[in-house]
């Protein structure tokens, strides 16, 4: 049974829309009938900006979060500028979250990512590795910045007693993704990649590392899903990891990302580019135990992606950065 249904008519701010994962929370829950939702663009309201966000939340009152607004990238844009990657997630965290537990907020959900857990945690990875081991150097800096929300979710719980609760999703794509050549994810960076060789006819596309990492991958509609249904069955300081419990390596995926789009070139491995992790599997245990399972098929949410990608570039609107 669910531990409360949200009130569908209270008011409901879902920060960061307009990005990959608030876009999905939004769509998901405008389908489920909320009809009080609430947003904000970085230009009418900077996360970071602590005097800000207080009048925000002064003035709306929201009664559910969805901390879905960070500063992301992959592992170009995290080695490139940690000092950013900390300051702004850290920033705008403390603000939102403080905002929140002052004006009433009743329900929140930060998302943080699956790179809070120590590089070499025993696979698949459970929630209670968090801090028993050292982190991937590549984004220490983003993974210490959601490490802290977590923490200051738990001590929000015990000083306020609020039902904020954490969740940490494993690698995301879908439509809305960011396709930037130097800034973007895994993912999306093969898509670009391989559509843009395809349309030049070259001999061959070069993928980062020596294509053995396993990464595991989660649709972003599958991820709006499990936010609503974590606030209405979840209720727990611990994070919880949110998956589809299987991996697969970097050749299989590119290999896979190169036959949705069609290229037939060949694919070559840069070994002196960084691998990351050598593995990133999330145990999901406790969230299949609550009852709930992603339901897209990564080869169905791919196909999905690049014709969401082929309409942006028709369009002329694709995110660059």
């Amino acid at each position: 049974m669910p531990i409360a249904l949200l009130d569908r008519s209270a008011r409901t701010f879902i920060a960061g829309h307009r990005g990959l994962v608030g876009g999905a929370v939004l769509r998901h829950f405008e389908d489920a009938g909320f009809t009080s939702l609430v947003t904000r663009s970085s230009s009418e309201l900077d996360l970071r900006d602590a005097s800000a966000v207080e009048s925000f939340f002064a003035g709306e009152r929201p009664a559910t979060v969805v901390m879905a607004a960070a500063k992301v990238g992959g592992i170009l844009a995290n080695s490139t500028y940690p000092a950013d990657f900390i300051s702004d997630n850290l920033r705008m965290q403390v603000n939102v979250l403080d905002a929140a537990a002052r004006h009433g907020t009743t329900h929140l959900l930060f998302l943080g990512s699956s790179c809070i857990y120590p590089k070499l945690a025993p696979q698949p990875i459970r929630e209670d590795s968090l801090l028993t081991g050292p982190l991937e150097e590549t984004n220490d800096a983003y993974a210490i910045a959601k490490i802290s929300g977590v923490l200051q979710v738990q001590a929000l719980r015990r000083q306020h007693g609020v039902h904020y609760i954490s969740a940490m999703p494993t690698n995301l794509y879908g439509p809305g993704d960011n396709f930037h050549p130097e800034n973007s994810h895994v993912l999306p960076g093969l898509i670009r990649r391989f559509h843009e060789a395809k349309l030049a006819d070259a001999p061959e596309v070069v993928v980062w590392g020596t294509g053995t990492p396993l990464r595991e991958f989660l649709h972003v509609d599958d991820l709006a899903r499990a936010c609503l249904f974590l606030l209405e069955n979840y209720d727990d300081p611990a994070p919880i990891n949110v998956g589809v419990g299987a991996d697969l390596s970097i050749r299989e995926l590119a290999q896979m990302v190169a036959d949705i789009v069609g290229y037939d070139g060949a694919l070559e491995l840069d070994t002196t580019k960084p691998d990351g992790t050598p593995r990133k599997l999330l145990d999901v245990s406790k969230l299949h135990g609550l009852g709930w399972r992603a339901e897209i098929d990564l080869r169905d949410g791919l196909e999905q992606t690049y014709a969401w990608y082929q309409s942006q570039l028709a369009e002329g609107s694709v995110r660059a950065a």
